[in-house]
């Protein structure tokens, strides 16, 4: 799988947006890896300046991208934000890559995963390229071009992988917190779904209630109208078009979700 195969799919919601052009950048860079051909390149498409020919090249791949599928725009928005959140702190752990490397590896294969790895450290050195408040804010505006491009569903579901990823060195510091709930906000959903997510999975009833958003002093009505609005909103039904994998990942949240529904449920008698 060449990496402007493995990329070029990713686009489609704002051809001339921040999204795609940050695409067109990385891609530029990973062509001239996976090509080492540079002067064949320049002559291809007229440049004369390094920077410039492989970047064009990345847009006009980007471009032509016209009938890219949902799936391909999940992933490499996945892609673009796991780079946010990892870096949020500072520094690259090697659980939070390994958790993306089997992300990859269970959506593109093992070279899909290698090649999808190869985006990542891409984006790393965007980061650093651009500085962290430039890319901060070109992650904003991608995240505009994401909240018109999926539904809610598929949103939550982009910030549950993202949350996973932020808990895989055990503990989650403020600082990807925060960017977690830039993220959500970006997004154009609630603080509170970052909340609630930090909290799946756990064994007390204090974080099942933080699940479901509520006061442990909620009424019983409040409650099960909370836990009607998760059901309805984390339905696997809401990234069915994202693929089977993503479906049953997003299964799993819905079983979660479920597990603190029925541990609220058995504490109150309902």
């Amino acid at each position: 799988m060449a990496f402007g195969a493995w990329i070029g799919g990713m686009i489609g919601f704002s051809y001339g947006g921040p999204l795609g052009a940050l695409a067109g950048v990385v891609l530029g860079a990973l062509f001239d890896m996976a090509t080492s051909k540079f002067g064949e390149q320049q002559q291809r498409i007229g440049y004369t300046d390094d920077g410039d020919a492989r970047h064009a090249y990345g847009a006009q791949r980007a471009q032509r991208q016209q009938n890219a599928n949902p799936r391909g725009n999940f992933l490499f928005s996945l892609l673009v934000l796991t780079a946010y959140i990892i870096k949020a702190d500072g520094k690259v752990m090697h659980s939070e890559m390994e958790v993306v490397r089997e992300m990859l590896r269970q959506n593109f294969g093992d070279q899909g995963a290698r090649e999808g790895e190869q985006v990542l450290l891409r984006l790393f050195e965007e980061q650093k390229h651009q500085g962290t408040a430039t890319f901060r804010n070109t992650v904003r505006q991608c995240c505009g071009e994401m909240a018109m491009g999926m539904n809610y569903g598929q949103r939550l579901q982009l910030l549950n992988f993202l949350v996973i990823v932020a808990k895989a060195d055990g503990s989650v510091p403020q600082s990807e917190i925060t960017a977690l709930r830039d993220v959500a906000q970006w997004l154009r959903m609630q603080a509170k779904e970052v909340d609630s997510m930090l909290n799946l999975g756990g064994d007390s009833l204090e974080e099942a209630y933080k699940v479901l958003g509520v006061s442990p002093k909620a009424t019983d009505d409040e409650v099960k109208k909370a836990y009607r609005r998760l059901a309805l909103e984390h339905h696997p039904d809401k990234v069915a078009a994202l693929g089977e994998d993503i479906r049953r990942a997003a299964e799993k949240k819905f079983q979660e979700i479920n597990a603190a529904k029925d541990k609220i449920w058995k504490a109150r008698g309902l």
